[in-house]
C-alpha cells in the first residue's frame, strides 16, 4: 500500500469514527426511530449526501457504533479467558456494569433485539459481534463445575443475563442504587446457577423488605 492510499484509509476512518461519535451523541439524546441519516450528518459535520459514502443505512451506522462499545469488553475478556482470570459471575457482572454504565449502546441493543430490523450487511456485522461474544462465554462455561459446554445452554445464559437488564433497568419507583443492587443480585443467581446448580448462601433467604427495595417505602 502506497503512502498516499494509506493516507486515504487513515482520513476515511477518522471520518467514519466522526459520524459513528455524532450518532452516538445524537442517540443519548433521542429516540432511536427519530434519528435519521441528515441528523447524523449534520452533528457530524458533513453534507447528507457524503454519508452514503461511508454509510448506506442508518442500520449501518448504529450497528458500527454497537460493534465498537462492545469490542472494547470482547476483548477484556478474551484475553482474561485466555489467562484464565474469570468466572462467569465475573464476565455476567462485568457485561451488566457495561451495559448499566453505556445507556445508549445498551438501547441500540435493545431495539435490535426487539424489531429484528437490521438492513443485511448491518446484520452480518451484528451477528459476527453476537457470535464472538457467545463463544468467549461458551469458553468461560466449558471451565466451570457442572460444565455442559453446549451452544444451546450458551444462549440460554446470555439470554438470562440480557433479560435481567431488560427487565429491570428502568425499575419503576426503584433509586439507580436499587436498581443497580437488585440486577447484580439476580445476575450473581443466574451465573450461579449455570455454574454451579445453587443460589448463593448470601442471597437464599434475604427478607422481603431487602428484595422490594423501593416498593417498601412506598408502603
Amino acid at each position: 500500500m502506497s503512502t498516499f492510499q494509506k493516507l486515504r484509509k487513515e482520513e476515511r476512518e477518522t471520518r467514519k469514527s466522526l459520524i459513528v461519535d455524532a450518532a452516538m451523541d445524537l442517540f443519548s439524546q433521542k429516540e432511536f426511530h427519530k434519528i435519521g441519516m441528515r441528523d447524523i450528518a449534520k452533528r457530524a459535520g458533513i453534507s447528507a449526501a457524503a454519508i452514503y459514502r461511508y454509510f448506506p443505512s442508518r442500520d449501518d451506522v448504529f450497528v458500527e457504533a454497537l460493534v465498537r462499545h462492545m469490542q472494547v469488553v470482547e476483548d477484556l475478556y478474551e484475553e482474561k479467558v485466555k489467562e484464565g482470570n474469570t468466572s462467569l459471575e465475573d464476565l455476567a457482572l462485568g457485561s451488566v456494569d457495561y451495559l448499566l454504565q453505556n445507556e445508549s449502546v445498551f438501547q441500540m441493543m435493545g431495539h435490535f433485539m426487539i424489531t429484528g430490523q437490521i438492513q443485511p450487511k448491518a446484520l452480518d456485522r451484528y451477528n459476527a459481534m453476537q457470535r464472538r461474544f457467545l463463544n468467549i462465554l461458551e469458553k468461560v462455561n466449558s471451565q466451570i463445575e457442572i460444565s455442559n459446554n453446549n451452544r444451546l445452554v450458551t444462549h440460554a445464559i446470555y439470554a438470562s443475563i440480557v433479560g435481567v437488564v431488560m427487565a429491570f433497568k428502568n425499575y419503576p419507583g426503584r433509586s439507580p442504587d436499587e436498581i443497580r443492587r437488585h440486577i447484580y443480585r439476580l445476575v450473581q443467581i443466574v451465573s450461579n446457577v449455570f455454574s454451579t446448580g445453587r443460589i448463593p448462601e448470601n442471597l437464599q433467604n434475604l427478607p422481603a423488605k431487602e428484595i422490594a427495595g423501593a416498593a417498601e417505602k412506598d408502603g
